[in-house]
């Protein structure tokens, strides 16, 4: 049991972890749940040096070597970032009014792209407020929305963010175990549905594409390209920034097209323009990026 403990208190994704804020989002006062996550998030920072390291040397690769007071500050203020997001797809789920509010900059070419019939494939990345603010952009839209995730480290940890999510009413699936579960992410695009799914981290079974984030090797799923050329829906590169407390801003870059029967230097293409948002939105919003490794 001690173990199990220490164990939770040294992974930012632990059931403990996330028991601490739901309980908090249910019983604690507004004023708490309010302003209380960032000091969960600076409790991550100091419990969890490998993480604060790693999060450390992607801000250098982003934006290269700055004074260490500048640097330190911008360590807690990701963390702080990723608390009060995570803190927030819990209250989305929950009895408080708080009502959700999400912004997309260029709502427009979202809707023609709607328009055209074929679904979209949201191309998106571990950001301020990914737990939640798709909900946002389905209502925004007036579509059905697939949220496609991997599986966690933590079951437990799992179990308490799905009935969270499941009380929002966000839709999700996973992917990476069964080769068969893209037939069903296929069908929700022949059904004119949106499906969103993240592209700075390759899940266990699922082949990556090799490019450069930042001047350094950084891989991309290859599912999510093939999915686009199978499906001849476009490819969206959409990243969520955090602007307060349930507060949210979608910055939607332009849309990509994969052939049917794409070649090698088709997929590149692709995911090289991937990297290339991801690169631009990461660089204009450094403590928007939740990259623990």
């Amino acid at each position: 049991m001690l173990r199990e403990l220490f164990d939770d208190l040294r992974h930012h994704d632990s059931a403990l972890w996330r028991r601490a804020m739901e309980a908090g989002v249910a019983h604690g006062p507004d004023a708490f749940v309010r302003y209380s996550p960032p000091l969960f998030g600076l409790a991550f920072a100091a419990l969890l040096p490998r993480h604060r390291r790693a999060v450390r040397d992607n801000l250098q690769r982003a934006l290269g070597a700055r004074p260490a007071l500048r640097e330190g500050w911008d360590v807690a203020r990701l963390f702080a970032n990723y608390a009060s997001s995570l803190t927030d797809a819990f209250i989305a789920g929950s009895d408080r009014a708080a009502p959700l509010q999400v912004r997309c900059s260029d709502e427009a070419t979202l809707r023609r792209i709607q328009d055209e019939g074929r679904g979209m494939i949201l191309a998106t990345a571990h950001t301020g407020g990914w737990h939640v603010a798709g909900l946002g952009m389905e209502r925004l839209l007036h579509c059905e929305m697939l949220v496609v995730m991997r599986r966690e480290r933590d079951p437990r940890a799992q179990a308490l963010q799905e009935a969270a999510r499941q009380r929002a009413g966000v839709r999700f699936a996973y992917v990476g175990d069964d080769p068969l579960e893209a037939l069903g992410l296929l069908g929700h695009l022949r059904r004119r549905g949106v499906v969103a799914m993240q592209m700075d981290r390759v899940p266990p079974g699922m082949r990556g594409r090799p490019g450069q984030l930042f001047g350094a090797p950084f891989q991309v799923p290859e599912g999510p390209l093939r999915l686009a050329a199978v499906s001849g829906a476009p490819l969206v590169p959409v990243f969520t920034r955090r602007l307060g407390y349930m507060d949210y801003d979608v910055e939607v870059a332009p849309p990509i097209h994969v052939p049917r029967r794409p070649a090698a230097a088709d997929l590149d293409a692709a995911s090289s323009a991937i990297l290339r948002a991801m690169e631009a939105f990461v660089r204009a919003n450094p403590t928007q990026w939740f990259h623990f490794e």
